[in-house]
């Protein structure tokens, strides 16, 4: 008769069983899973509008000259957040030119801005810094045009009077 004793003990080495080769296999999954995530090599392609390189440049320009610019005249400088007066809002595109012709022949020297969020159009007026010079207006306008509402948006710096004493 054989002797099996010493035998099973080499089967059980040779085979392992479920669990043991579960573990085997699991380990071995997270080595080369490791091992490619780190191992990875790529390529970053940037494509950006040619115009950031020129305000990059226009940018360094007023750097370097300590912030001395050039200004435009009769163009409006681009400021910070102030408030508007919403003077009609409808959706007839026709009426909203008839409202801005309107409060154009009142108040010629304030900006109207015409702005189209579907399906409306909205006529919004003046670039005032703060609510009081907003309501000023607001209640000069209240007799002639009835629906009224104070908006605070991005504005436009009041235009800068560029000519000296002399020019006058």
């Amino acid at each position: 008769m054989p002797n099996f004793a010493g035998s099973s003990v080499f089967l059980f080495l040779a085979s392992p069983d479920f669990t043991t080769m579960k573990i085997i296999y699991t380990i071995a999954f997270f080595l080369i899973l490791f091992k490619t995530s780190f191992g990875q090599k790529g390529e970053v392609t940037v494509v950006k509008d040619p115009l950031i390189d020129s305000l990059i440049a226009k940018r360094i320009e007023v750097y370097r000259t300590g912030g001395d610019i050039t200004l435009k005249p009769n163009k409006p400088v681009v400021s910070g957040y102030g408030y508007r007066v919403q003077v009609f809002y409808g959706s007839d595109r026709r009426e909203l030119f008839n409202q801005q012709a309107r409060f154009k022949n009142s108040y010629p020297k304030i900006n109207t801005y015409v702005i189209y969020k579907e399906p409306n159009y909205y006529l919004r007026v003046g670039d005032f810094r703060t609510r009081l010079e907003a309501q000023r207006l607001m209640s000069e306008l209240r007799a002639t045009f009835p629906t009224l509402f104070i908006f605070r948006e991005k504005i436009n710096a009041p235009t800068l009077d560029t000519t000296t004493d002399d020019q006058k």
